[in-house]
């Protein structure tokens, strides 16, 4: 008999404890989805919940596997199999051009340079960045530097993105030609943190965090309803 699928988010009665405050409390949850929004009000619980499948931040308790992976012993390898794109692309913009910037994602697999400029010409141009290569990477506008960001992220060939509030700081064009970029069919799963519920109502499952904790968990209709209930009361 063969064993049962690993769901690629298993948590079992999970906390965080950052200092003196309990960010995260017996969180449980097993989902499989291809994109799973996560939503709920400021200080919910739902960023600490993204860099905690990021191996960003570690559990205090509980049990926790990422893509079948334990973040707590295999933080190397699910870092290699995953991507975080936040809502401030200059802390993620490291290198003086764009190209650059692009190319020093790839550094730990330790690609021939031919290999390297490659797959970096192919991201740029699938990002529309191919005429901005030789540009300083902090001299892009807000827009730009943000598809830079995914570039970075997406030049790896992840097989999950954590994005948390991608698209908060950027105009309406903007925010949708991220979103066509993290939504794209291109083999990746996708947990987006986000407070735009339209925005969450694309995806295939929704979690809804209150409180440090899991109120809701389905579809992106009925967890925006349960949301939006919260609010009310």
């Amino acid at each position: 008999m063969s064993a049962p699928a690993v769901p690629a988010l298993h948590l079992r009665d999970v906390d965080v404890r950052l200092g003196d405050a309990d960010v995260l409390s017996g969180v449980s949850i097993d989902l499989d989805a291809r994109t799973i929004a996560v939503v709920g009000e400021n200080g919910s619980g739902k960023s600490t919940f993204a860099r905690l499948l990021g191996a960003l931040v570690a559990r205090t308790a509980g049990e926790l596997r990422v893509l079948g992976l334990d973040p707590a012993r295999q933080a190397a390898e699910l870092r290699r199999r995953t991507a975080l794109v936040f809502s401030n692309p200059d802390a993620q913009i490291v290198m003086p051009t764009v190209a650059e910037d692009v190319a020093f994602s790839l550094r730990s697999e330790r690609l021939p340079a031919a290999a390297v400029g490659a797959r970096v010409a192919a991201a740029l141009d699938r990002f529309g960045l191919s005429a901005l290569a030789d540009r300083p990477s902090h001299d892009l506008s807000g827009g730009q530097k943000q598809l830079l960001a995914l570039c970075g992220a997406f030049v790896r060939d992840p097989e999950l993105v954590v994005a948390d509030e991608p698209t908060a700081y950027l105009d309406a064009r903007n925010a949708r030609r991220v979103a066509g970029h993290l939504f794209e069919d291109a083999g990746h799963r996708l947990v987006l943190v986000t407070h735009d519920l339209a925005l969450a109502g694309r995806c295939d499952a929704a979690v809804l965090f209150a409180g440090g904790t899991i109120a809701a968990v389905g579809t992106p209709s009925d967890v925006i309803a349960e949301s939006e209930a919260i609010l009310r009361c």
